[in-house]
């Protein structure tokens, strides 16, 4: 085998084996154990805050009660990461007049003015091994 089909060989395997992260996300300052939490983490701007129509987003969801969320197996790279508060479990961002009525939060806490935050101002980076990051929910009604 030449050396150029050896590494043709090669390039799969080891992208296969390159190592990826862990995630570990804390959630402080929820207002009740109603309901559900929805997490959604996206590398892709287009597709934030809601990353619903991304294929390649790492979604969650889990019972309101838990503080605690981890996701494991994911590449390196810089990723934004939002979340809500569906206290109904109706499985979307209940609105009033644009003004959300239930909790929502992003990585890096982010004071909100008019509108989601861009992606560059709660993008983090994320690379082989373990990260630990808090999201502060925040509720406007």
């Amino acid at each position: 085998m030449t050396r150029f089909a050896t590494l043709l060989v090669a390039i799969p395997l080891i992208s296969a084996t390159a190592p990826a992260a862990t995630v570990e996300v804390d959630l402080t300052a929820l207002r009740n154990t109603h309901g559900a939490i929805r997490l959604c983490m996206t590398r892709n701007p287009a597709h934030f805050p809601n990353c619903k129509a991304d294929p390649d987003a790492f979604k969650q969801s889990v019972p309101a009660d838990i503080r605690r969320i981890q996701f494991t197996g994911v590449p390196a790279g810089r990723y934004a990461l939002s979340v809500f508060h569906d206290e109904n479990a109706n499985q979307k961002l209940d609105t009033l007049v644009g003004i959300p009525r239930e909790g929502f939060g992003f990585s890096r806490n982010p004071g909100i003015r008019f509108g989601p935050p861009r992606f560059e101002k709660v993008s983090i980076e994320l690379t082989s091994g373990f990260t630990r990051t808090s999201v502060r929910m925040q509720y406007l009604l």
